[in-house]
């Protein structure tokens, strides 16, 4: 168990495996739902010693950033900078870039914030969209389980982001939305690199 001030915050849904590690470690852990806001009100109440997102689907604005300088970290199943945003898997195949997870600081901008840990996962042609998203999700948990006690102790690794790299906006997904002919459950393999095909 981390030896951490106060309580753990944890930002997203209730069936995340990073919940689930949290409440196996810390004495402490409080949920705020993946809808619900995050304001300096709620923070000042909580008093929490960090917060960690997975799946949170609010952006954090500078007041709530500004109470806990330092102290948030987000769980993204993309390889940073790539495929900041929305439906990463899906974007990570379509436009054929690296595929991974990242653990990294919040900063005001969306999935732009230093990193702490990566993991590149390679996905398959057999792969489907479903499963691909599953695998990742699976590699984002363990990569937490590893990290967790440096993040907790305020010691875990932090660099920038390098230059470059992709982002996409949920209203995204509307222009390649044909190409899912079997919806989430499209092989890897028909779609790779299907964004940079010549139409």
């Amino acid at each position: 168990m981390s030896t951490a001030r106060g309580p753990i915050l944890f930002l997203g849904r209730s069936d995340s495996p990073v919940l689930a590690h949290l409440r196996a470690v810390e004495r402490d852990v409080r949920a705020l739902d993946a809808d619900a806001p995050l304001t300096p009100a709620l923070l000042a109440e909580q008093d929490p010693w960090r917060v960690v997102s997975h799946g949170y689907r609010r952006i954090l604005r500078r007041d709530v950033l500004d109470v806990l300088p330092g102290r948030i970290v987000n769980l993204h199943i993309a390889l940073l900078p790539f495929n900041r945003g929305a439906d990463p898997t899906l974007w990570s195949v379509l436009e054929d870039t690296p595929a991974g997870v990242t653990i990294h600081h919040i900063d005001e901008g969306v999935d732009t914030g230093d990193v702490i840990a990566q993991r590149e996962v390679a996905l398959a042609g057999h792969d489907t969209l479903a499963t691909a998203y599953a695998r990742l999700q699976e590699a984002m948990a363990a990569l937490f389980r590893e990290q967790w006690e440096a993040i907790a102790a305020g010691t875990a690794a932090r660099r920038p982001q390098p230059p470059g790299g992709t982002a996409h906006r949920v209203a995204d997904r509307d222009a390649v939305a044909a190409l899912l002919t079997r919806g989430w459950d499209t092989p890897v393999g028909e779609l790779r690199g299907a964004r940079r095909r010549p139409w």
